[in-house]
């Protein structure tokens, strides 16, 4: 079976705003149609256009399933995952390109 990239991500529309938590298998695509309001719905929405936050694994089935436990955390968790790694909230896209 061939090894395929898989990444859990968070949006925020500012330091503490809004956020959102998706799964892609790829990142740069999945956040550059965030950014540009390419996708109907929450991000759009809600100007949710910053990458402040995004793991990487090679398990679809562990993505589904660490994006579904993260999602299910209270605010204050998502907050400290995000500032755990990233303190100022920087948008992380220009890293990926």
């Amino acid at each position: 079976m061939a090894n395929h990239d898989y990444f859990v991500y968070i949006m925020a529309s500012k330091r503490k705003g809004t956020l959102y938590i998706g799964v892609t298998n790829d990142l740069v695509r999945r956040v550059f149609e965030h950014k540009n309001d390419l996708v109907e719905g929450f991000t759009k929405t809600y100007k949710v256009h910053n990458l402040v936050h995004y793991e990487h694994t090679n398990d679809i089935h562990s993505a589904i399933e660490r994006e579904k436990t993260i999602k299910k955390w209270n605010r204050q968790w998502k907050i400290d995952l995000i500032e755990k790694e990233n303190p100022g909230w920087d948008d992380l896209y220009p890293e990926l390109l």
